[in-house]
């Protein structure tokens, strides 16, 4: 389980009580997006006829731009799940990142998903003795794509959530 048992209001919609405006919610959703399809290869190259990975990825893209709704995102997001738990290693983890991305529409908390197992997926494709390192590059990677508006929230989230995401975010 990658989400806190308390949610954090900085990631619950103004209109829900929280903090969070609609506009770093969008950004929150493309930034997953991205980390989740810096590694999307690692899915394709196994499963090169599946494209649920791939869709949830498009959906997340799409909702961030008002197209589609938070519900057609969410269910493309489920069908990213349902392709990675078939699979083990990298491309387990690459699908389960664009799952991830694609709920952030419901629930922007998962942003840390997206890149958790983006991160994870990295390290399993790495040799072993390359592992860790794959990990830092991916997650320096990442941090350098967050947008200034939610640099801050991001980078506190992994902070303050790293234990729960593998430990994947250490410096």
């Amino acid at each position: 389980m990658i989400l806190p048992r308390v949610r954090d209001t900085r990631f619950i919609t103004v209109r829900r009580g929280g903090v969070l405006t609609d506009d770093d919610h969008r950004l929150l959703a493309r930034w997953a997006a991205g980390c989740a399809e810096h590694v999307l290869d690692l899915f394709e190259s196994a499963q090169p006829s599946d494209s649920r990975p791939r869709d949830a990825i498009e959906r997340i893209r799409a909702w961030s731009r008002g197209e589609i709704t938070m519900m057609q995102a969410r269910a493309a997001g489920g069908h990213a799940m349902a392709a990675a738990r078939v699979r083990r290693g990298a491309p387990r983890h690459a699908a389960f990142a664009a799952g991830q991305a694609a709920v952030v529409a419901h629930v922007a908390a998962h942003e840390l998903g997206a890149a958790a197992y983006a991160i994870k997926a990295v390290r399993a494709a790495a040799p072993a003795d390359q592992a860790h390192s794959a990990g830092r590059r991916e997650c320096r990677w990442q941090r350098a794509q967050l947008p200034a508006a939610i640099r801050g929230l991001v980078l506190d989230d992994q902070r303050l959530r790293n234990d729960l995401c593998w430990s994947v975010f250490e410096d």
